[in-house]
């Protein structure tokens, strides 16, 4: 971002996905608001450590697009820029306030994006509760406040006198002169334009703005060959292997492959916010023909006919599906399918599931690659050997997944999101009310705390992959689970024959007080990555503060901890927890 002249990025986006569908989905950290929380202040210290500032966004509740998308421009109904997200204070608290606390209090983040939404009947870009009340006064927030592009300040007075401090990318409502005009007719004191502009030249002068000169913006000054490395290896290990009966990785002794749909010769982006233009694209066709080597047959048909593309299929030991989702900004997705986009009057002229169908009937062998921006449907998913969930993978597409196929590197992504087995495993199924909303104003929070994994926990709903599920090309076994008030603490052993990465993870279900709070079933609150050599093991940690086991008191407006017996369980997802206890707070259990 430096060598492109840059002093602020927009990013991180630590809105929590609350509709599988969102648009944007792929710009956030999944589902769970401990995750995001984790992940976000490290991501933004690793960028100001590089004295670019980092801009987390968007505050708050900017969780869609909206449908019937014209992207990346605006959607005709429960557009962003129109909804107003109706959620009560536990909700906000317990679910989409964390990681934005994280990326303030532990990241440092300098800057803060406004959302183009309102919240609670308030525009979030002149939201007193969330800009004052929240980000300066219990945060002690001292960066900047930057609004979202183009309208996202409804007007000059309440956005200057609640929190907003610079309108992005051009003044419209911050004109001079309609500052000056509010100044001077007594709407806005001259000492809250005191404090925007100090808000602003104090966090520059932070990042020594104004002791250097301007980065340059000269694509020469980019190490082009680390960055690919870094590329390739961060879709290495986000790469999730879903299923795997024991065609992966590919063996030496395989001969013939065949590598079927057009996806293996695209590059596969988002619209709008993701659509960038890489350097140079790695192709996954290319990878795999390099990487298979000149004594294995590699043949590709584009999947465009399924009939030739089952022939394919059967004439070799593998074959390999690359198949994807679209998704963009100013638009969500109409279905949780591969072939729905944010246009349904424009469906895909290639059936993606038929495909799949066609090739797994021909060759029992074969193996499923998503490149996909969110949850997707996967109705075939029993009939296939192995399925890898790989994202919008970036450039290094090739390389990186071509690795992970032939266990040059282990499997080791894992769900950020929950797959659902149909489309009516969400809280907003046949719920217009909860989105998109009837056109423009309210969108009703009424799930609450219950999404994702949660909902399908309260509801005994059995999702096609769990949150936090990813296999390895080895196996481990979980032992030793030790419970104490600061800290809890498990055995992983590499029981198989390579060495491999594991994720465990912990998760604390609260005690059921009260029917008028009612609790998830089990919330994630630590994770660990674990790398072992076979017959290696290692303790794993998960440290407890008083946050871990507290929940949002709407009475006495404060973090709670009720007496009680609280469900501890240590796995590798939200759904695999072969390790269960139990922590007493202030009882016997």
């Amino acid at each position: 971002m430096r060598f492109k002249g840059n002093d602020l990025l927009h990013g991180p986006t630590v809105d929590v996905m609350r509709v599988p569908l969102a648009g944007r989905s792929f710009e956030t950290y999944g589902e769970d608001p401990f995750l995001a929380a984790v992940l976000a202040p490290e991501w933004i210290k690793g960028a100001q450590s590089q004295g670019v500032i980092a801009n987390v966004k968007h505050f708050l509740m900017n969780h869609q697009e909206g449908q019937i998308g014209l992207p990346p421009a605006a959607s005709l109904i429960g557009d962003r820029h129109l909804v107003d997200a109706i959620a009560d204070e536990r909700t906000v608290r317990e679910l989409y306030l964390p990681p934005f606390e994280a990326a303030v209090k532990t990241g440092g983040a300098g800057s803060v994006m406004c959302a183009y939404n309102s919240v609670n009947g308030a525009p979030a870009c002149s939201n007193r509760h969330l800009l004052q009340d929240i980000l300066r006064d219990e945060w002690q927030f001292d960066g900047f406040v930057v609004s979202d592009y183009f309208l996202a300040l409804r007007n000059t007075t309440d956005s200057a006198n609640n929190g907003a401090d610079i309108e992005m990318p051009v003044a419209q409502f911050y004109a001079p002169l309609l500052l000056q005009l509010a100044v001077i007719g007594g709407q806005v004191p001259e000492a809250v334009i005191d404090t925007r502009v100090g808000n602003t030249l104090r966090t520059l002068f932070r990042f020594g703005f104004f002791d250097r000169a301007a980065f340059p913006s000269d694509d020469a000054l980019l190490d082009q060959s680390a960055h690919a490395v870094v590329a390739r290896e961060n879709l290495e290990e986000g790469i999730v292997l879903l299923r795997n009966t024991g065609v992966l990785p590919i063996s030496p002794n395989v001969k013939s492959i065949a590598v079927i749909g057009s996806v293996a010769e695209t590059y596969v982006n988002g619209g709008g916010s993701s659509n960038v233009t890489p350097f140079a694209f790695k192709k996954p066709l290319q990878a795999l023909i390099d990487r298979a080597g000149p004594g294995t047959s590699v043949r590709y048909d584009d999947g465009s006919n399924s009939t030739s593309a089952a022939a394919a299929a059967a004439a070799a030991e593998i074959a390999i599906v690359f198949v994807r989702d679209t998704a963009t900004e100013g638009g969500d997705k109409y279905c949780l399918g591969l072939d729905c986009s944010a246009l349904p009057y424009l469906p895909s002229a290639t059936p993606q599931d038929d495909l799949i169908r066609a090739v797994a009937a021909a060759n029992p062998r074969t193996v499923v690659v998503i490149e996909n921006s969110s949850p997707v449907l996967t109705p075939w998913r029993e009939s296939v050997a192995a399925l890898l969930a790989a994202w919008y993978p970036g450039q290094e597409a090739g390389p990186a997944i071509a690795r992970v196929l032939f266990g040059d590197v282990d499997a080791s992504g894992r769900l950020p999101v929950s797959f659902m087995a149909a489309e009516g495993d969400t809280p907003f199924a046949g719920n217009v009310q909860q989105y998109p909303g009837f056109g423009i104003g309210p969108v009703q929070y009424s799930e609450g705390l219950f999404t994702g994994y949660r909902w399908h926990d309260r509801n005994n709903i059995a999702p096609a992959y769990p949150f936090g599920h990813g296999l390895s090309y080895t196996q481990f076994r979980y032992s030793d689970l030790r419970i104490s008030a600061t800290e809890i603490r498990a055995t992983v052993t590499n029981i198989g024959g390579r060495s491999g990465i594991d994720v465990p993870q912990l998760y604390i279900g609260f005690p059921q007080t009260s029917a008028a709070v009612p609790q998830p079933v089990r919330q994630l609150k630590g994770f660990k990555r674990l790398t072992l050599a076979p017959g290696q093991a290692a303790t794993v940690r998960f440290p407890l503060d008083t946050r871990s086991l507290s929940y949002w008191d709407v009475t006495g407006n404060n973090w709670k901890t009720d007496s009680g017996c609280y469900a501890i369980s240590v796995g590798a997802s939200s759904r695999d927890l072969p390790l269960t206890g139990t922590l007493a707070v202030n009882r016997r259990c």
